[in-house]
C-alpha cells in the first residue's frame, strides 16, 4: 500500500493549481489532507461544513467532492484575490457559499445555535485565534480538523512556537476526543462528544 497514490482526484485541481501558481500562492492543502477531508464529509450526509481559509479552493474542491447533494459548505478567507480563483472554478456549485473578510469577525458574527458537522480550520482564525468560539460552533459528533502541525518551509516567522501549545490545549479539552496524525502536513482531529 502506498498512501501517496491518491485515486479519484477532483478534476478541477489542476486548473486551480495553475491559477494559484500564477498568483504566487503556495499554501494550498496537500492531496493526502484533501483525500481525508473528502472521506470525513462523505460520512456526514446532509452535513453543514465550515472551512476557515479558502485560499484558492484546493481544500474546498476536496470537500465538495465528498459532500452529498443536500450538504452545504461555508468557506471563509480574508484575501479576495485568492478567493476569486476558488469562485471562478467552484462558484457554480450551489452547495458552497464564499465569505470574504476577517475570519475572526465572521466567527464572532455567527449565531451560537449555528452548528457545523465538520470545521476545517486552515487559517489563524479558528486555530490560533478564536479557538473557543470555533469549537462552540461544532455539533455533537462533529469533527474539528486542522493541518500544518509538522514543520513547513512556508511557515511565517513565529509559527513554529505556536504549534506545541495548540496541540496541548486541544488534547486536554473536555468534551472532545482528540487524535493526532503525523501524516501529510501534520493533522489533528477532535470529535465533539458533549
Amino acid at each position: 500500500m502506498h498512501d501517496e497514490e491518491i485515486v479519484r482526484v477532483p478534476a478541477v485541481l489542476d486548473a486551480i493549481g495553475r491559477d494559484g501558481a500564477a498568483l504566487g500562492f503556495a499554501m494550498a492543502s496537500e492531496s493526502k489532507t484533501g483525500a481525508l477531508l473528502r472521506a470525513l464529509v462523505a460520512a456526514k450526509p446532509g452535513g453543514r461544513f465550515l472551512e476557515l481559509g479558502t485560499g484558492t479552493g484546493i481544500g474546498t474542491a476536496w470537500l465538495l467532492d465528498g459532500m452529498d447533494r443536500s450538504a452545504s459548505l461555508l468557506t471563509v478567507d480574508s484575501d479576495p484575490q485568492v478567493v476569486e480563483v476558488a469562485r471562478r472554478h467552484l462558484g457554480h456549485d450551489a452547495r458552497v457559499t464564499f465569505r470574504v473578510g476577517d475570519g475572526g469577525a465572521i466567527l464572532d458574527e455567527m449565531a451560537p445555535q449555528q452548528q457545523f458537522d465538520l470545521i476545517y480550520a486552515d487559517a489563524w482564525p479558528g486555530k490560533y485565534t478564536h479557538l473557543d468560539r470555533t469549537l462552540s460552533l461544532l455539533a455533537i459528533g462533529g469533527i474539528y480538523f486542522i493541518d500544518d502541525l509538522l514543520p513547513q518551509a512556508n511557515w511565517p516567522e513565529g509559527h513554529a512556537a505556536r504549534v506545541p501549545p495548540l496541540i496541548a490545549d486541544l488534547e486536554q479539552r473536555r468534551g472532545f476526543v482528540p487524535v493526532k496524525l503525523a501524516w501529510a502536513s501534520g493533522l489533528m482531529m477532535l470529535v465533539r462528544s458533549l
